[in-house]
């Protein structure tokens, strides 16, 4: 109930210009004002907590620390009560109407400036305010402060140039907010609208928020309180809420750091990679917070692209952002922030991997891609990442992984090469002539199944200085064996190697005998340096251009074996039925090397093959 005359004040022009830049070009979505008078309201409750810890008298002082937010959607109002520290006629004169002690002046001048040096301004009465007139016809602000001498007021305002206050009588402490909302904004004054938006800005508000009577911040910010004193169900639960997940996580950091940057982090891996489930490209999901205050859901440059798999919440003291929090200026303390989470979580999934090794490995199995992504482009982590490269190897037992830096410690004295082959999967890898030569030797060769992988191989280079090397590429030198009986002589050999050369034309670079093959009669080997069989299979599935460009294999084969002796003596015999079973012999080598494309003349010299059986 009013007892005065309104008293009628004009805005100072700083502030007309404030209220100009607020409404029509600061702020990119409207519903930004919830949240921005949310945060004031908490800002006020927390003032009073202060306060009560050194005045023995305030005003109203029975009332809960709480945010009451109400909507009416046949009024087309929208009201935000607290019960926190309150204005006096002063305070809302300086806070609401002039430039004084809002924090306005110096986002002026920030603007004047660039806007490069603008401090941070969450919380304060000032700016944020003024974001209500992005929305409201008008604006009335009901108010006691926790001092029990002063009066009742209320501040009311159309934004257009002046404003007035009057006493009021039977106001309770704090500030109640009353908008009463443009038609084309009327629906922020209905319940399910205000709700999302409290839950998506202001669900970590420290004081309780209740819109229409129901209770709406029911999730804690946990990622503030000290991980001995959070139960697991605790994390469980906030994972789901933040996540909007239903699974539970897979592993979970939660830490703290105040140098070189004031961190609070809480992060969390799902249990499985959609991605891998053939699933749209994930989006960055760990939320940028300030004081719990939401910044940005899906901040783009937090962490690096490859971390994209990651959910949970960093909560920063030291953004600055600009006056609508909505984009950060100082993108060098985003790096920053970006380098030392990054550096912190590859630490704990170091320590993971050491002390807790069969549950980094299932992680791995769900999530190794993102790590080999980021071990191919990411230059300033590669070496920590690489260091996490899990893969199957010729000594490992099936389903079982080992380290490049465990592949190194079992390596001879005078290798010096890493080995590895690409394929579908272990079974086809082993049962391929390629590995032979290395089992024969006891020389481990790394397997690799996700098309990622040599892409990866190709960045990494080498690693601990040893040389990361394709197996089956023709470069690839191996020792000696010892000579074994009942191979063909080595002119004969020559002889066989010549005529196939003949034979096979231009299909083949060149044609010699192996040091590699032990079961199998022949293989063929990449003779192109810069396109490996696997990358010419991936870019003729994208269409690039090249992966239609001439074939070029070498031809190794094993003068040891059943059929290339039989071939020796049917090259001058029966010259025509060889020069068949030599195409057969390229094609099943092609085969292996997953480069015959075209089978139609394959399966017609089989059957002329046939006839002659």
């Amino acid at each position: 109930m009013s007892t005065s005359t309104p008293q009628k004040f004009e805005f100072q022009a700083e502030i007309k210009q404030l209220l100009d830049i607020v409404i029509h070009s600061l702020y990119t979505e409207k519903e930004i004002f919830l949240r921005e008078l949310v945060s004031n309201a908490s800002d006020a409750l927390e003032k009073l907590r202060h306060q009560q810890l050194t005045e023995p008298a305030v005003f109203d002082d029975k009332l809960e620390l709480e945010i009451n937010v109400t909507t009416d959607d046949k009024a087309k109002t929208i009201t935000i009560q607290d019960f926190g520290i309150g204005m006096t006629r002063e305070e809302l004169v300086k806070n609401l109407g002039t430039i004084a002690h809002s924090g306005s002046k110096a986002f002026l001048k920030a603007l004047g400036e660039g806007a490069q040096k603008n401090s941070n301004l969450i919380g304060q009465f000032g700016v944020g305010f003024y974001s209500a007139f992005m929305v409201a016809k008008s604006v009335k602000v009901y108010t006691h402060s926790w001092r029990a001498e002063e009066a009742g007021l209320v501040w009311e305002s159309d934004g257009s140039g002046s404003y007035t206050i009057e006493e009021s009588e039977g106001l309770h402490r704090g500030a109640k907010i009353v908008i009463e909302l443009k038609d084309d904004c009327a629906d922020y004054a209905s319940d399910w609208k205000a709700k999302e938006i409290l839950e998506r800005y202001s669900a970590f508000v420290s004081f309780p928020i209740s819109l229409n009577g129901k209770r709406v911040n029911t999730v804690q910010a946990l990622w503030l309180r000290g991980k001995s004193e959070v139960k697991e169900e605790e994390y469980t639960e906030f994972y789901k809420f933040q996540a909007h997940a239903f699974d539970e996580p897979q592993l979970r950091l939660h830490f703290s750091a105040d140098a070189p940057l004031s961190i609070h982090a809480l992060l969390f891996v799902p249990k499985e990679n959609t991605e891998k489930l053939g699933l749209s490209r994930l989006e960055p999901s760990v939320s940028l917070y300030c004081r719990k205050v939401l910044i940005d859901a899906k901040p783009k440059d937090l962490l690096p692209e490859w971390l994209r798999f990651l959910k949970g919440v960093v909560d920063s003291e030291d953004i600055p952002l600009n006056i609508s929090r909505e984009t950060m200026q100082d993108k060098a303390l985003i790096e920053k922030l970006n380098r030392v989470i990054t550096k912190r979580f590859l630490k704990f999934l170091e320590e993971e991997a050491k002390n807790r090794t069969d549950a980094y490995h299932e992680f791995y199995r769900e999530f190794g891609f993102f790590l080999k992504e980021g071990a191919a482009l990411d230059f300033t982590h590669k070496d920590q990442l690489v260091k996490l490269l899990r893969f199957e190897s010729s000594l490992t037992e099936k389903g079982k992984f080992t380290s490049l830096a465990d592949y190194v410690t079992r390596m001879g004295s005078e290798q010096k090469e890493i080995y590895y082959l690409v394929g579908p999967n272990r079974a086809s890898i082993e049962a391929g002539p390629y590995l032979e030569g290395f089992k024969a030797r006891n020389l481990e060769v790394l397997f690799c199944y996700e098309a990622v992988d040599e892409y990866v191989m190709n960045n990494v280079r080498e690693f601990d200085s040893k040389k990361l090397t394709a197996a089956d590429h023709a470069d690839v030198k191996l020792s000696d064996l010892p000579a074994q009986e009942g191979a063909l002589a080595a002119a004969d050999t020559e002889t066989l190697v010549k005529w196939l050369k003949e034979a096979l034309g231009a299909r083949v670079a060149e044609v010699k005998s192996s040091d590699r093959l032990v079961d199998s009669p022949v293989l063929a080997l990449n003779a192109d340096k810069f396109m490996s069989p696997h990358m010419r299979r991936m870019m003729k599935a994208m269409n690039k251009e090249g992966a239609d460009s001439p074939l070029r294999v070498n031809l190794e084969i094993n003068p040891r074996h059943a059929v290339i002796k039989r071939l020796f003596a049917t090259h001058t015999s029966a010259p025509e039925r060889a020069q068949l079973v030599a195409e057969q012999l390229l094609d099943n080598a092609l085969i292996s090397a997953g480069l015959l494309e075209d089978t139609t003349a394959m399966v017609a010299r089989l059957n002329k093959l046939l006839e002659t059986v």
